[in-house]
């Protein structure tokens, strides 16, 4: 039995146990969590992929006829149907006998593109929908073995963008070249990865996402993305690579601040040193059998306690989507279990400066295993 056929089995047994009849599936992420199937045009081309999953009886992929090739080549489903622009009612065209019998139908309420929402609602009364969101994000929040080296070589691939990037910082160069530098060293370590241990002629190892980085004044901005702006000397550099980590479509966080030569204005030094002590008080609190809550509470608490404004999320759970389940947030009661990954921040903002440290985890039976790496102390992130 494939990774895909024990989730697919799975996710029927959650189904049945729930009292749902079939689940049609349209995010990206689920659809390949649940098949394999990946890389179609999907609703940026106004062309939904729909995934029929009924808990007896066949899987059924609805995806548009221009990417069949590739669907017969992944997708790990009994029935593929294709449809075609303009062509009958394209793909309306198998829903309404999917559903006709079915008491129950499950759909992602927040994750559904409306022009398919909009079509469900026309078919089925209100009492008939609930939604399937909830049972796979828990399938999903503790990783099998093989995610869990996908995140191991997520790891690498981030590593190597992170001391390509570190390498590219230099007084008088423009951010594009950083990002440049990074896409390609991710590109390379990706492709290596790929050759030596997978076997997918498909999965492509270039980097995608645009390189969120800032520097000098701009650096308050969290998601700005690499410009032509020259960095100088003894100012702060930002690179995140939450985005382009993403190997084998598997994503963590990590990203790093650095300063140009000197540190030009010593009171970022102790703001830093703040974020960094913050994110080793959520390690020194990430174990399993703990809420996510109280890892986000023994980050704040050293943030909140040095003076500063009560932080963000520290951090998030990652896998095949950028967020999972849980987040280690106020209010995220989670039991932190082994084999999830979890990306951990430390950060502190002020009106003029911020300081972001983060890494992603393996939550492991007696505590955690880092999988991205790259310095941090103060010293080491003077370049």
């Amino acid at each position: 039995m494939t990774e895909f056929s024990s989730r697919m089995q799975a996710f029927r047994e959650r189904l049945a146990e729930d009292g749902i009849d079939v689940a049609l599936i349209t995010d990206d992420d689920n659809v390949y969590y649940l098949t394999g199937y990946y890389d179609y045009l999907h609703m940026e081309f106004g062309r939904p992929t729909i995934l029929a999953v009924p808990r007896d009886g066949d899987s059924l992929l609805i995806t548009p006829t221009i990417d069949l090739n590739s669907a017969r080549a992944s997708a790990q489903v009994e029935r593929i149907a294709p449809w075609n622009d303009g062509k009958g009612n394209e793909w309306r065209e198998e829903l309404p006998g999917i559903v006709k019998d079915a008491v129950c139908v499950a759909i992602e309420p927040d994750q559904m593109p409306p022009v398919v929402r909009t079509f469900i609602d026309e078919l089925l009364d209100p009492g008939r929908l609930t939604s399937a969101a909830a049972v796979l994000a828990e399938l999903r929040m503790i990783k099998s073995d093989e995610e869990l080296q996908l995140a191991r070589h997520a790891g690498q691939v981030g590593k190597a963008m992170m001391e390509a990037g570190r390498a590219a910082i230099a007084d008088g160069v423009p951010e594009y070249e950083v990002a440049i530098a990074t896409s390609q060293a991710g590109t390379r370590k990706a492709a290596e990865l790929l050759s030596a241990h997978y076997d997918d002629a498909y999965m492509s190892p270039n980097t995608h996402f645009l390189q969120i980085m800032a520097s000098g004044e701009t650096i308050i901005n969290t998601h700005r993305r690499a410009s032509t702006r020259v960095m100088r000397r003894g100012e702060p550099v930002f690179l995140c690579f939450c985005g382009m980590t993403n190997f084998h479509r598997f994503k963590l966080g990590f990203d790093r601040t650095f300063w140009i030569g000197e540190i030009a204005d010593r009171s970022q030094a102790a703001i830093y040193e703040v974020a960094v002590a913050s994110q080793k008080a959520a390690l020194d609190a990430l174990r399993p059998g703990v809420t996510a809550e109280s890892v986000h509470a023994a980050y704040a608490e050293v943030i909140a306690g040095a003076g500063y404004e009560y932080p963000f999320r520290c951090g998030r759970a990652t896998g095949f989507s950028f967020l999972e389940k849980p987040q280690l947030v106020t209010g995220d009661a989670t039991i932190l279990q082994p084999g999830m990954v979890l990306a951990v921040d430390g950060s502190v903002s002020v009106e003029t400066f911020r300081a972001q440290v983060g890494d992603s985890f393996i939550v492991t039976d007696n505590g955690w295993e880092q999988i991205t790496d790259h310095p941090k102390t103060l010293d080491e992130v003077i370049l």
